[in-house]
């Protein structure tokens, strides 16, 4: 089982208005598979704690070195300061890592399948990681749903990731403002667009979906509608309470 240590941040990186990376050093960190989460604990100078959960960004080639993505809440306990408040230096608690379904490694192959709500590209970035870091050549294609581009997560990385590699395809959806030269889709993610971007059911990939509840439930749906194996494809969820 997973015990609480000590975890010192000693690097924090802004993502968007409302998001950050933030890096922490842990002893005696037993590594991870791409995909799976920590559990965060801060403990306040009257002793009151406050936990919440939040997937791990880095991929398992990062020996000793845990990334999360955090993104703020403003009615959140943790999320603020994490995001705003917290600095290199700074010391909470991890346990983990957690998760032993939603996982991905290089050696199960693919076609990868990955469709994000929001930050729900955290752990699926892991995965994109992990793959790059192996320098693997399985198939696969990401799919984001942002509300605008500013919102979209790792927008400077995906886009080299998706320039230096012809066996990855990156598609953006922008379901509020786009730019006036946007070419990427500007809508909700609906069945159409989803059998635009993925493969066709019979090449069985392993598709991984995570995001809010709604969003999971309906690209769930969606996938299944089309054929694709039910036991293929693979969710996670959050909810409001969750950051």
């Amino acid at each position: 089982m997973a015990v609480w240590q000590q975890a010192t941040l000693h690097d924090k990186r802004t993502e968007t208005e409302r998001a950050a990376t933030l890096r922490f050093d842990t002893d005696g960190w037993p590594g991870h598979r791409a995909g799976q989460h920590v559990d965060v604990r801060l403990t306040a100078e009257d002793g009151y704690q406050a936990q919440r959960s939040y997937s791990i960004a880095s991929p398992p080639e990062d020996d000793g070195d845990v990334a999360l993505t955090v993104e703020r809440l403003d009615d959140g306990e943790v999320s603020p300061y994490l995001v705003d408040d917290m600095a290199p230096g700074d010391m909470c608690e991890l346990r983990g890592p957690i998760g032993g379904w939603f996982v991905w490694d290089a050696a199960d192959g693919g076609p990868l399948l990955l469709v994000a709500g929001g930050s729900g590209v955290v752990p699926l970035m892991s995965m994109l990681r992990h793959r790059a870091a192996l320098r693997s050549d399985v198939p696969a294609r990401l799919l984001l749903s942002a509300r605008t581009l500013d919102d979209v997560l790792y927008a400077d990385e995906l886009r080299a990731l998706d320039v230096g590699d012809d066996a990855l395809a990156v598609s953006i959806t922008l379901t509020r403002t786009a730019p006036p030269d946007w070419t990427g889709y500007h809508r909700r993610v609906d069945e159409a667009m989803l059998e635009e971007v993925a493969w066709p059911a019979a090449d069985r990939p392993h598709a991984y979906v995570c995001g809010p509840t709604p969003f999971v439930e309906a690209v769930a749906a969606g996938l299944v509608d089309l054929g694709h194996d039910p036991g293929l494809v693979k969710t996670e969820r959050f909810g409001a309470t969750g950051s």
